[in-house]
Parts: C-alpha cells; sequence; structure tokens
C-alpha cells in the first residue's frame, strides 16, 4: 500500500491522513474551527484502529483523494482563523 491514504467519516466532521501503518493526522471540523491532530500508534488498539481505517472502512468512513481534504480544508479554513 502506497501512502498517505485518506478517509472520511461519513458524517463529513473528521477527515483522516494515514501517514504509514503507525500515524496519521485527523482534521476535525469542532465547534466552528479545524483541530488538526497528529497521532502515533503506541499500543494494540490504537494499531487496529489504523488497520481498520485502512482495511475495514467501509462501515464508518469513505475513502477519498488527497484533493477532497484539501477541499475540506479549504473550504472550512475561515472556521480556524
Amino acid at each position: 500500500m502506497v501512502f498517505p491514504q485518506f478517509r472520511k467519516y461519513k458524517n463529513g466532521l473528521s477527515y483522516f491522513e494515514i501517514l504509514g501503518k503507525s500515524e496519521f493526522i485527523e482534521y476535525k471540523l469542532e465547534f466552528n474551527k479545524i483541530e488538526k491532530h497528529l497521532f502515533t500508534a503506541k499500543i494494540l488498539p490504537d494499531r487496529n484502529f489504523i488497520h481498520d481505517l485502512l482495511y475495514n472502512y467501509e462501515e464508518h468512513c469513505e475513502k477519498i483523494e488527497k484533493e477532497d481534504l484539501e477541499d475540506f480544508l479549504l473550504k472550512n479554513q475561515h472556521k480556524s482563523d
């Protein structure tokens, strides 16, 4: 698998840039601004979460492209100022 990979929650409030099998960035629209969180998996449940984002995402997430993430960030840029 080639990284980065991109996913979003079906509700459209969180977008994920998966950097590798143990690290991702979550961009979350919360309280009218975008919060950016870098997350590094250190324990098994965290690694399982990333695995699910990569391979078992269909129930809660959608696979997206980098451009979709960029559009989300641009559309909500004024909310993070």
